[in-house]
């Protein structure tokens, strides 16, 4: 088994002073030291850090284009709505997809897992759901481990051995340990702040007012444009990366909790293989939801998915190239 990447490793040094911050620093020199803090931490100081960094860029833009009180608008706005989506959600997700809700009898060997697996870890049993279609994939949802809901496709069980299923079942109850319903709650709320002042600033400055105030200071309009268009773009890459970081955990804890990283390893593969046959079409705003990027012909750039590449999770599972683990 892979040995745990390592939390303790060192933070980047490049933090924005004050001056620098408030003196309206590129934007490009602060998602570049974001990027570089991401590739260097740990999965929990990851999430902790790109958070943070979602903060920053927040209070970032509102100082140059809200100020305190645009700031707090935005921020209130996205908190509303991800206070709805943060406690309605399951029920949305399981909607969407037609789960059906099922008892032991109905799937003792799905059941027989998961009541193995949560007196293992230490958490409630979850509700059990099935999605009546032929797509292999399956996903956690809930706000937290007394409200959670495990989703499998009928294709996930036809298609997986027991060890393999045993792994996927493991690594979403990593998601429910984990509270990663809540981290990207937290994420969008900041995320969507952001996106908010954004055009809270842009109508601003198409009604002049905004732009009034810069040659009073002596700023420049060009740059500030740019920064609209850049600030939600960063905003939303950071929510990505939040949600590949809590992929890599939940895998990690998935391997941890049934002692068997190549089980995973191994579902993963035949998951992203057969989820290409028969793909699952699913919204933007639930495909982070599942163990595999759900989308039809989903070969956009990796740094656009919600879901880390296969080979780079397998890889990562076993301490191995994904072509040779397979083999």
């Amino acid at each position: 088994m892979r040995a745990p990447s390592s939390a303790g490793a060192d933070l980047p040094s490049q933090v924005p002073s004050d001056s620098a911050f408030y003196g309206h620093a590129p934007l490009g020199a602060l998602l570049a030291s974001i990027y570089v803090g991401h590739l260097y931490m740990g999965n929990t100081f990851k999430t902790a850090f790109l958070l943070t960094a979602l903060t920053l860029l927040l209070m970032f833009l509102g100082r140059v284009f809200g100020g305190q009180n645009g700031m707090l608008l935005a921020l209130a706005i996205a908190a509303v709505m991800n206070f709805v989506s943060y406690f309605f959600s399951d029920k949305i997700a399981l909607a969407m997809y037609r789960a059906k809700s099922v008892a032991r009898e109905e799937l003792p060997r799905a059941y027989q897992i998961v009541e193995r697996l949560t007196q293992k870890i230490g958490i409630p049993m979850p509700k059990m759901y099935v999605i009546p279609t032929d797509s292999p994939n399956a996903f956690a949802t809930g706000r937290n481990p007394e409200h959670a809901s495990v989703a499998v496709t009928q294709g996930i069980l036809n298609l997986l051995n027991d060890e393999e299923l045993e792994g996927v079942l493991a690594h979403e109850l990593g998601h429910v340990r984990n509270r990663d319903i809540l981290i990207s709650s937290v994420a969008a709320t900041i995320a969507g702040a952001i996106t908010y002042l954004a055009e809270i600033a842009r109508w601003g400055m198409i009604f002049g007012g905004y732009e009034r105030d810069r040659e009073d200071r002596g700023g420049g309009g060009f740059g500030a444009l740019i920064m609209l268009i850049l600030a939600p773009f960063a905003a939303m890459l950071i929510q990505l990366w939040v949600s590949r970081t809590r992929e890599y955990q939940a895998d990690e804890s998935g391997a941890h909790f049934t002692g068997n990283p190549y089980a995973l390893a191994s579902a993963l593969a035949k998951l992203d293989a057969y989820s290409k046959r028969l793909p699952l079409p699913a919204t933007p705003s639930t495909a982070h939801l599942f163990i595999i990027q759900p989308f039809l012909g989903m070969n956009l750039m990796n740094l656009f998915s919600t879901h880390p590449p296969i080979a780079k999770r397998i890889e990562r599972l076993t301490g191995r190239p994904a072509e040779f683990t397979m083999q």
